[in-house]
């Protein structure tokens, strides 16, 4: 991981430049402050990034950071029995991460890391509650996305544990067209998950993932090549996903 700091005064210009780009895409946040908290903002970020598959925090650690991502994409997982892991969600740019168990004063119950090369803003916790105490919009702002990513979670854990394997793996590959949407064919999905990610998302073995996808393609419901998956007939996928 490598850190864009510039503590040498004759990179100030371009540290500004940095900086501003990253304010300008964190729009939604930074709208809720006055200038004097802009500039707090701006002083205590700092841009960092991550090569694919990288951590960006450990689970049980002590959340420090509140993590924007600008680009790329993170999945956020939790440890499950026998070492597989169930994706809680996938991030995309600009959502925040990290934030939720400093806020319930504890660790991190989580884990995450990057699906692809990614470009994320890191944000003292410290500074955010500072921020919080004096800025009821900007605590607003939070209360707001906590309970849109609780409603999330909610259909997601009620879709996960009642659908059969195929409406789960339909719901995923909706989920991942909603979440990233499609290139520019408007049919093949712009995030590229291996089997075990793409298991992992809809809460079953890799086996049952590859089976399932197979069947899936068999039916000219979706086109697969290597790790892309081009959607094909929507409207049945969705269809099995709502009969779960």
């Amino acid at each position: 991981m490598c850190c864009i700091t510039y503590l040498c005064s004759k990179k100030m210009g371009k540290k500004d430049k940095i900086i501003t780009e990253c304010l300008c895409k964190m729009n939604e946040l930074v709208n809720t402050l006055n200038e004097k908290q802009k500039d707090v903002l701006s002083q205590a970020i700092t841009v960092h990034q991550y090569k694919k598959n990288e951590t960006v925090y450990h689970y049980g650690e002590t959340p420090k950071h509140m993590f924007c991502l600008l680009s790329g994409k993170i999945k956020v997982y939790k440890e499950g029995i026998g070492g597989r892991n169930q994706i809680v969600r996938v991030a995309k740019p600009v959502e925040y991460l990290g934030y939720r168990a400093y806020f319930a004063n504890g660790k991190f119950i989580t884990a995450a890391s990057t699906l692809e090369p990614s470009c994320v803003v890191k944000i003292p916790l410290t500074v955010i509650k500072e921020l919080i105490l004096e800025n009821a919009e900007l605590g607003w702002f939070f209360i707001k996305t906590l309970c849109q990513e609780l409603g999330r979670s909610d259909q997601r854990t009620v879709n996960l544990t009642q659908k059969h394997i195929r409406g789960r793996l339909a719901e995923s590959l909706l989920y991942l067209k909603e979440r990233y949407g499609v290139e520019a064919d408007g049919y093949t999905l712009s995030i590229y998950l291996s089997r075990e990610d793409l298991a992992n998302l809809s809460n079953m073995t890799t086996s049952n993932a590859i089976r399932t996808l197979s069947l899936f393609a068999a039916d000219k419901l979706v086109l697969v090549d290597g790790r892309k998956i081009k959607i094909i007939d929507e409207e049945r996928l969705r269809q099995i996903s709502r009969l779960g």
